[in-house]
């Protein structure tokens, strides 16, 4: 993890990236995230079936839930110190390139685009972050991401 301090952020804009930990893809979390969001498709909650039928011959992660892992694996990432407060402020971008099959390991890989200061108390960070997959060529998720931060 990559520990900055807020008043050096803006200065590292297009220098700064780091990597979270590893997570695994459990069918529990996939199970967990149908039953909060009502998906249920048979592609993420019925093993058996996606085993014989899916082209993944696998259960896979529901998109949403490996964007919401973003909000869980940046911070391993790189944390921001000194903000009184930091905020999701959304996304500018959202793609899934690739599903990410349950027992799957994913970490994301956040590269710092660009500061801008909004007024003297805030600062909108935007990042690129990808989800890897470990193993594979092709990411699971690329976004970019928008923190805002409270001085």
């Amino acid at each position: 993890m990559k520990e900055i301090h807020l008043t050096e952020l803006a200065g590292l804009a297009g220098q700064l990236e780091s990597h979270s930990p590893w997570l695994t893809i459990t069918q529990e979390m996939v199970n967990a995230f149908a039953d909060v969001t009502g998906d249920h498709q048979w592609i993420h909650v019925d093993v058996d079936r996606a085993r014989r039928e899916s082209p993944w011959k696998s259960p896979i992660a529901h998109g949403y839930l490996t964007v919401s892992l973003i909000s869980k694996l940046n911070p391993q990432a790189i944390r921001v110190i000194g903000p009184s407060a930091t905020i999701n402020y959304g996304l500018n971008r959202l793609r899934f390139p690739s599903a990410v099959k349950v027992g799957s390991d994913i970490r994301t890989r956040v590269e710092l685009l660009s500061v801008d200061q909004v007024d003297d108390q805030r600062q909108l960070a935007t990042y690129k972050t990808t989800i890897e997959i470990r193993g594979e060529d092709r990411p699971a998720c690329v976004a970019e991401t928008l923190m805002m931060y409270v001085a």
